[in-house]
């Protein structure tokens, strides 16, 4: 009898570890630096070594970049913000184009005493650090992207146009007042879309991100990350025009962006390597946690890195075989509901909008008594 108890109890704490929300480790140092774009920006940082910032994405904060950082900080020292509008970050009105979160980090990196550093991110945290990347090319070592666009180049146009990105143009005070206490739907229906499993993220992962954003002008400073989408495509056209030449890494999810991520990074750098992380969606430090620290680790600490090659391929000055847009496919018949490479092709831009709104509010009745 004894044992059977201890038994069940071992299992009770060992499924509330797993399921526990997602946390940097305890030992590492927290503070808020004041950017001079008018944003505070809390930031945490700890380990030893090479510096590595981790930029995180919608839908999530810092904190998504627990097993990653768990990781590096054993011989890198980590440093990890909020973007500004996120997690502890201050809410300004304005400043959420990615040119001026880029100067935001680059505030927190020299307040913390560190200048070149290996910069890592996901989502929208790529458009920040290719910003970043872009205007300060000496400081950025190495870059890693994950699952993500880049507003203004290719093929942003046709990644616009899927109706599986409704949530670009889902903002304003009324679709404020509509999620206000039903947050976690909203959520959810990205979390869902764009996943290879829809048991990841976890509930509790997806109550703690849902609680970060329910803050008062919580909802407001995310929205805001894709209003600016307009201004980063006009900065990105400027950006392009120098390719980075550090060396980059372009992950991508199976069931998400996959090799569309090194075509798209291939317009702006010269050096890329392409990595696709198998049976994954687009939340890979959820899905795929420990593939995916392994492959970034891999690439950080290589002594040398050259670009790879595809195999439908066209030949550029440097003798890089690139995968062209032209030649990149959205399958016709994937994984519905698991990330761009999930969708067949929509040219209709208004449908963005109304099918993203049928989606959300056809979900509204399942979820309603949770929060009433």
């Amino acid at each position: 009898m004894i044992r059977r108890v201890l038994t069940v109890a071992l299992l009770a704490i060992g499924a509330t570890f797993i399921h526990a929300q997602p946390s940097l480790p305890s030992s590492f140092q927290a503070k808020t630096i004041h950017s001079p774009e008018a944003a505070d920006i809390f930031v945490r940082w700890g380990g030893k070594g090479l510096v590595v910032v981790l930029i995180h994405g919608y839908a999530e904060n810092s904190d998504s970049w627990a097993p990653l950082a768990a990781d590096l900080m054993k011989d890198h020292t980590v440093v990890v913000p909020d973007l500004r509008g996120i997690g502890k970050s201050s809410k300004p009105e304005g400043g959420y184009d990615k040119k001026t979160q880029a100067k935001d980090i680059r505030a927190v990196v020299t307040a913390l005493g560190f200048d070149k550093t290996f910069v890592v991110a996901h989502d929208i945290g790529n458009m920040v650090a290719y910003a970043y990347a872009a205007m300060y090319p000496d400081k950025v070592e190495r870059l890693v992207v994950m699952d993500a666009p880049i507003p203004g180049i290719e093929p942003w146009k046709e990644i616009l146009l899927n109706p599986g990105v409704w949530h670009f143009n889902f903002h304003g005070p009324d679709a404020e007042r509509l999620l206000a206490g039903r947050e976690r739907i909203y959520f959810d229906r990205i979390w869902n879309d764009f996943t290879g499993d829809v048991s990841k993220p976890d509930e509790a992962t997806r109550n703690f991100f849902t609680a970060t954003y329910a803050q008062p002008g919580g909802m407001r400073a995310g929205f805001a990350q894709f209003t600016a989408f307009s201004q980063d495509a006009k900065d990105n056209e400027v950006f392009e025009r120098v390719k980075l030449t550090m060396p980059v890494l372009a992950v991508g999810g199976e069931k998400s962006f996959g090799p569309l991520q090194a075509v798209i990074m291939r317009h702006v750098a010269t050096n890329v390597q392409e990595a696709v992380v198998a049976g994954s969606g687009h939340w890979l430090m959820e899905e795929r946690p420990a593939y995916t620290v392994t492959l970034i680790r891999n690439f950080l600490d290589s002594p040398q890195v050259a670009p790879t090659s595809s195999a439908r391929t066209t030949s550029n000055d440097l003798g890089e075989k690139r995968l062209t847009p032209a030649e990149y496919e959205f399958p016709q018949h994937g994984n519905p509901g698991t990330g761009s490479s999930g969708f067949a092709r929509e040219r209709r831009t208004a449908s963005i909008v109304i099918s993203g709104l049928v989606s959300l509010l056809a979900h509204l009745p399942v979820f309603e008594s949770a929060f009433w």
